[in-house]
């Protein structure tokens, strides 16, 4: 456990240490699971195309969802995000981190990115899926 996780990350000593996401999370408690995400706001309508603009979207529905199980982003134990084209998240990838932080803070759950050829929704850039652990 550490101040910033009610979580204990799971980390091997003699591995480079991981940065803006953990390798393992061990968690006890009440669990949330946060269907696929998406850029849009609270009426199923995208304000913007921009993928930094919805990767923050994305984020706040996400914590939208965790609130209404009275859960924090620091509860969060893994994320999983599928977006169409990673060159562009790689290359704008320090503005990504502050969107992130605005949203989430400094707490880096476990993660797992895939590049897709689509999502359902033509308008989405990202999609994200997210499990948290209320602590008991």
């Amino acid at each position: 456990m550490s101040e910033l996780s009610p979580h204990q990350l799971l980390h091997p000593r003699n591995w480079k240490a991981a940065s803006g996401y953990a390798n393992g999370v061990l968690a006890q408690g009440r669990t949330v699971y946060v269907g696929g995400q998406i850029g849009w706001n609270a009426d199923q309508v995208f304000e913007t195309d921009d993928l930094v603009a919805q990767i923050r979207q994305t984020l706040d529905n996400i914590v939208a969802i965790l609130a209404e199980a009275d859960a924090r982003p620091e509860h969060l134990v893994r994320l999983t995000w599928y977006i169409k084209d990673k060159h562009e998240y790689l290359s704008r990838l320090r503005e990504v981190g502050g969107a992130y932080r605005a949203v989430l803070g400094k707490h880096f759950p476990a993660m797992t990115m895939v590049q897709v050829a689509d999502l359902v929704e033509d308008e989405a850039r990202i999609e994200i899926e997210a499990t948290a652990v209320i602590p008991d």
